[in-house]
């Protein structure tokens, strides 16, 4: 999908600076895109990890940060937020910035003050937290951006444009706030994860291991692979997850699909390998992973994560469940995505009443706007499933 400059102007705080507001939109038609979503793997080390010590505990809790601005900004509109539903259960709306500021960033390209959210993913935890999803939300798709507040100390006007504008524009309560418009589902927390904090934590748990149906050979993102399993350390998984030009089609359909390979098998490998009973595997990890969070405030401890995920590490991987928002093609615009209906309205009332979502295996072929349908007569579906994967699932890419 091609890209579009962005509505507004400023610098950007990456993250360890906050992430409230970020820049004026001009983006580089080459930019390399990513995702970074190693939250599920995380809970689980964070959960074991808490016990280490009061003066590892102590210097930990300090490598996170806080976004006051984005709560000030979230509590300055509370009226208009959706009310929670289901008491216990848990949103968590992950936002992977492709920031250049911060340390270890600047090798991805020149800092243009600039950054957008081009993977979003709403992670939601059952209450009784036994099953957890993840439901990534394309780039592209075209949502109603409220007025925002600006870097500049300005306000955004209200826009009908891509996902990715919203953090552009506004940061992270301007991505929280067009979820919750988006979905009807209040958003409980949110994180930003950046670049390095990505390659650090996999290279903490010594590596992903993933499996590839062809060799990979991507000079833009100095990736080169064989075909089978392989593991990849940090800088290669970034390429992995970022990669357009060898992996798939090209689109962010199938890009999508990897990185939600990618995600099961870090799930899987932070599980079984002995990261988490091995206090010299396990600081790096957690050290990398606070250094590379910037999270509301009450998310912003090591106890604040605790308290999250702490029946997290005994959701079964069969239950970590994995999938794309219902969507198609925009009318306007083939390059834009719109939310298919009434399925995506079907997936969001389960997320928000916490009823059980059920998915398929992904099939790239398959999508929910050609769901129910056999011989040109629609079929009943009064408990649609999603096409999607689970953490527990092994397939080659």
């Amino acid at each position: 999908m091609s890209d579009t400059a962005g509505t507004s102007s400023g610098s950007a705080p990456g993250p360890g600076t906050g992430a409230s507001a970020t820049g004026d939109g001009l983006t580089r038609r080459r930019r390399r895109r990513w995702t970074t979503w190693s939250a599920l793997g995380l809970a689980a080390l964070v959960l074991l990890g808490t016990g280490g010590g009061w003066a590892l505990y102590t210097m930990l809790n300090g490598n996170m940060t806080a976004d006051e601005a984005a709560a000030a900004e979230l509590a300055r509109y509370e009226r208009e937020r959706p009310t929670a539903l289901v008491h216990g259960a848990q949103n968590i709306l992950l936002i992977g910035s492709d920031t250049r500021s911060g340390d270890g960033n600047g090798a991805y390209g020149r800092d243009s003050g600039t950054a957008r959210s081009d993977t979003m993913i709403l992670l939601h935890l059952a209450a009784d937290r036994r099953s957890a999803t993840a439901v990534s939300l394309p780039r592209d798709l075209m949502v109603d951006v409220p007025s925002c507040l600006r870097p500049d100390g300005g306000r955004s006007r209200p826009a009908l444009t891509m996902l990715n504008q919203a953090f552009e524009t506004g940061g992270s309560a301007c991505a929280v706030r067009t979820v919750e418009k988006l979905t009807n589902i209040r958003i409980d927390h949110y994180a930003v994860v950046d670049f390095s904090g990505f390659k650090n934590m996999v290279d903490a748990v010594d590596g992903v291991e993933v499996c590839l149906r062809k060799p990979v050979d991507d000079k833009a993102a100095k990736l080169k692979l064989p075909a089978g399993r392989v593991t990849l350390d940090g800088e290669q998984a970034l390429g992995f997850v970022r990669a357009r030009e060898s992996l798939g089609d090209g689109s962010d359909t199938e890009r999508m699909a990897r990185q939600q390979q990618f995600l099961a098998a870090l799930v899987g490998e932070a599980r079984s390998n002995d990261t988490l009973l091995n206090p010299v595997k396990l600081y790096p990890l957690l050290d990398a992973a606070t250094s590379s969070l910037t999270t509301d405030p009450e998310l912003a401890s090591l106890r604040g994560l605790y308290q999250l995920v702490r029946g997290l590490r005994n959701i079964p991987t069969e239950h970590v469940q994995f999938m794309t928002v219902p969507r198609k093609s925009y009318p306007y615009d083939t390059n834009r995505d719109q939310l298919v209906q009434p399925e995506a309205g079907t997936l969001f009332e389960q997320l928000r009443s916490d009823t059980p979502v059920t998915i398929t295996r992904n099939d790239p072929q398959h999508s929910m706007a050609n769901s129910g349908k056999s011989g040109g007569r629609q079929a009943p579906s009064p408990a649609p499933a999603f096409p999607g994967r689970t953490a527990a699932e092994d397939g080659c890419v």
